[in-house]
């Protein structure tokens, strides 16, 4: 046991991307963890919601022969993978069979490679903070490097009642996707009243770092609602990004309910401008 945590504990991860520059401020690596409590409509990497079961369909349709039935799991060799994304494609349970169960270590293992060249980490997923005893572990780590870490969070874990995950990280990108009930209960397949909760809390102890928001074509009353309801708490607090939806990467049998077509630019402004009206000074849309 090291800092009370186990080094033999284990995380199912995505994909690790070295560097990128939209996952928080400066050059970060981002870790992307498997499993997601939300089903959202317009997830553009269904393949993060839910852990493979093994059915053995992408094992059949894998062109390079990368995938192998092992027991009551799928075994994945990278080395024999051409990253076609057939297996993602053919699924049918949103799911991938080329996770990676890493330990802190693992993970420390290919952080210390980009170290250098990054600002600090972002963790997401699927929905990172169903590994909050990992994140604890790994951020103890990432900070003892001089690197900062961020949570990519779309707001189901309670901060409030665990806050430890907080205490070793700079701030939680918060994605409010919906604010009125129904249009929460359609979009999402969640609750919202535990994003909204988290939205007031983590602005309360200065945690919020970033608040996101996709915009639909054609939902105005559901867009103003959501961007009133938030522009009018978080202020200049923090940032407000104003996402167009895009359908590309989204589910095939979603993309006629929610738009075939991309969120126009200037529609989107709309609302950002809207949020700077009421208060969102860093409100701007991507």
């Amino acid at each position: 046991m090291t800092g009370g945590f186990s080094s033999t504990m284990r995380a199912p991860v995505n994909k690790i991307i070295p560097f990128s520059n939209v996952d928080g401020p400066g050059n970060r690596t981002s870790i992307f963890f498997q499993g997601c409590p939300f089903n959202c409509l317009f997830c553009h990497n269904p393949e993060t919601i839910h852990m493979c079961r093994a059915c053995g369909l992408c094992v059949e349709k894998c062109p390079a022969g990368a995938l192998t039935i092992d027991g009551d799991h799928v075994r994945w060799d990278p080395s024999m993978c051409v990253q076609c994304d057939t297996c993602i494609r053919v699924c049918p349970h949103d799911a991938s069979p080329k996770i990676r169960w890493m330990t802190v270590e693992d993970v420390m293992a290919e952080l210390r490679r980009s170290a250098p060249y990054i600002e600090g980490i972002t963790t997401s997923g699927g929905e990172c903070t169903l590994q909050n005893e990992f994140l604890i572990a790994l951020f103890t780590k990432v900070q003892k490097l001089g690197k900062t870490c961020l949570i990519d969070s779309n707001g189901s874990f309670d901060f409030e009642k665990d806050p430890r995950v907080l205490a070793v990280s700079e701030g939680v990108m918060l994605d409010v996707k919906a604010v009125e009930p129904h249009w929460s209960d359609e979009l999402i397949s969640y609750p919202r009243d535990m994003v909204l909760k988290n939205l007031d809390y983590l602005l309360s102890v200065g945690k919020l770092y970033e608040v996101r928001t996709l915009i639909f074509p054609g939902r105005d009353r559901e867009n103003e609602e959501t961007v009133r309801y938030v522009a009018e708490r978080i202020g200049d607090r923090c940032f407000y990004k104003i996402i167009r939806y895009r359908p590309y990467g989204v589910r095939e049998r979603y993309q006629k309910l929610l738009g075939e077509f991309e969120t126009e630019k200037d529609y989107a402004e709309r609302y950002a401008q809207l949020a700077r009206d009421l208060g969102a000074a860093k409100a701007y849309v991507v």
